[in-house]
């Protein structure tokens, strides 16, 4: 998934000494996400790491939590794109790579998305992930069933699964960043997968292959 462009970032014609203050802001907004609790975070912290002044933050952003969301939007969108690419709606056989791979991208970003999910987290960070996960999921679940259904009960009986499994993931991934003894990428992966594949078989009335 192509990271989303900010309505203030749209077209070419941004003069560049504002793109390069934002992806100055961005960076300290990072770096401190990465020590500390985001929500001792304040406007004048990151203005003080980007060395810009106050005033100059407020000329961007309307408020730390945008600041943030736009700092990890491209994060954001590197890990949807990465769960686009396993098979979540149709577990079978042995974990996949993809799903392995997601973890591993979770784990080398560990330190950041501890502090981004956590309870000292931004709420508005963990909604637009779960958000974009509910789209990569929602996307499997209408290929695997072919033409999209106009049907509002079968329509709710698919958001519900949607954001089941978006809910899940985020679950996962906030308590596996946070446990003091972590298991590897490839075990927790292998846990989730299992877990996947009970779901797939109460929710379908069969068994997966």
């Amino acid at each position: 998934m192509a990271k989303k462009t900010t309505t203030a970032e749209a077209g070419q014609r941004v003069d560049p000494r504002v793109r390069r203050t934002r992806a100055l802001l961005r960076s300290a907004a990072l770096e401190l996400a990465a020590e500390r609790d985001v929500e001792s975070l304040t406007i004048a912290d990151i203005a003080e790491r980007a060395t810009v002044n106050r005033a100059t933050v407020y000329q961007h952003y309307k408020d730390r939590d945008a600041l943030l969301l736009d700092a990890m939007e491209e994060e954001i969108g590197r890990l949807a794109h990465a769960a686009a690419r396993c098979p979540l709606t149709q577990p079978a056989g042995r974990t996949p790579a993809e799903l392995v791979e997601l973890f591993r991208h979770v784990e080398a970003n560990a330190t950041l998305y501890q502090r981004m999910l956590g309870p000292g987290g931004a709420a508005r960070f963990i909604n637009e992930l779960r958000g974009l996960l509910a789209q990569e999921v929602e996307a499997q679940l209408r290929d695997q069933n072919g033409e999209k259904t106009d049907d509002p009960a079968t329509q709710a009986l698919v958001q519900l699964r949607t954001h089941y499994l978006a809910g899940a993931f985020v679950g996962v991934f906030t308590q596996w960043v946070s446990a003091p003894v972590r298991p590897t990428a490839a075990q927790a992966a292998q846990e989730v997968w299992a877990l996947l594949r009970v779901s797939s078989k109460t929710t379908t009335g069969g068994a997966s292959a």
